[in-house]
C-alpha cells in the first residue's frame, strides 16, 4: 500500500533534512568528522538513514565521505571561499530583486522584528543569535522570491558557507556595516526598489567576504597545520549535546536533534 500524501517523510528523508539544516546553520565545524554511528545515535535511528543522508549530502558536495563511510565537513581553500562569496554575490541579490514585489506589510513587519532581534543580539555579544537573525532575514527574502530552483542553489551554497561562518562568528560579530545594510535593504523594500535592495545585499556579501579573507586562516595558507577544533559548548536549552566536549578531532560531538519519527 502506498503512503498517503499526508504521511510523514521517511526516516532517510528526515535524516537528510536535519543534517542539511545543521550544515546551513553552522552546527558542524570545517574538518569535523561525522561517523555514521554517531550521527545515527544523535538522530535516534539506525545507521541506514544516517548513511543514506550522508551519501546524499556528499553528492551535493556538502560533505566528503571517506571509504569507511565517515563524512568530513569540507575545509575550503582561500580560493574556494572567495569563489563561494563571488557566486553568492550574484545569485542572492537576484533572489531579493525577484522577491521585492511580493514583500507586503506583514513580511516587512516580520523582517523588521528580525532586524531588531539581530541588533539586540549584537549588543549582547551573542554571536549565535546574530548569525541566526542574519539567516532568518535573508531566507525570508529568498523564499518570498517564489523561485524554487534559485532557492535550491542558494541553499546548496549555504551548505558550504555555514560551517565557515560559524567558525568565524566572533569576527562576524564585529561587522557593524553588515547589520546596518539590513536596515538599508528594508527601506529599499518599503519603496519597492528591488535594484537598491539587491545592490545593498551584493555590497554586504562582497564586503563580508573580503573582511573574512583578510582575517581567517584557510587550509592552504602557509603554516596551516590542519588541526581541527571541536564544537564549543553552547549555552541554552535549544542546543544540547549528546556527549561532553572531546578534544579529539575525530570524536567531535554531533549535536542531538530530536529523534526521527517513522513514516506511516
Amino acid at each position: 500500500m502506498q503512503a498517503s500524501s499526508n504521511s510523514e517523510p521517511s526516516l532517510e528523508e528526515q535524516a537528510y533534512r536535519r543534517l542539511r539544516q545543521a550544515l546551513v546553520e553552522g552546527v558542524f565545524t570545517p574538518g569535523q568528522k561525522l561517523s555514521i554511528r554517531r550521527v545515527a545515535a544523535a538522530l535516534g535511528t539506525s545507521p541506514m538513514p544516517a548513511r543514506t543522508a550522508l551519501r546524499r549530502l556528499s553528492a551535493e558536495q556538502a560533505v566528503d565521505v571517506l571509504p569507511s563511510g565517515t563524512a568530513v565537513v569540507p575545509r575550503l581553500t582561500r580560493a574556494a571561499f572567495a569563489e563561494l562569496g563571488a557566486i553568492r554575490a550574484e545569485l542572492e541579490p537576484l533572489a531579493v530583486r525577484l522577491a521585492t514585489p511580493a514583500i507586503d506589510r506583514a513580511t516587512q513587519a516580520a523582517l523588521t522584528k528580525v532586524v531588531r532581534a539581530g541588533r539586540s543580539a549584537r549588543e549582547a555579544n551573542d554571536a549565535v543569535e546574530v548569525l541566526r537573525a542574519d539567516r532568518q532575514f535573508l531566507f525570508t527574502l529568498y523564499q518570498a522570491a517564489a523561485a524554487p530552483m534559485l532557492l535550491g542553489i542558494i541553499e546548496t551554497l549555504w551548505l558550504r558557507r555555514g560551517p565557515h561562518f560559524w567558525d568565524a562568528r566572533w569576527l562576524i560579530l564585529g561587522r557593524v556595516p553588515a547589520a546596518s545594510r539590513h536596515v538599508e535593504i528594508l527601506e529599499a523594500l518599503h519603496r519597492k526598489d528591488g535594484d537598491r535592495a539587491s545592490a545593498e545585499l551584493k555590497a554586504e556579501i562582497e564586503s563580508t567576504t573580503a573582511y573574512l579573507l583578510e582575517r581567517m586562516r584557510f587550509v592552504d595558507d602557509p603554516g596551516a597545520d590542519g588541526d581541527l577544533k571541536g564544537l564549543e559548548p553552547l549555552e541554552g536549552a535549544s542546543r544540547k549535546r549528546i556527549a561532553p566536549p572531546d578534544t579529539s578531532p575525530s570524536q567531535a560531538p554531533v549535536e542531538a536533534p530530536r529523534p526521527l519519527r517513522r513514516s506511516r
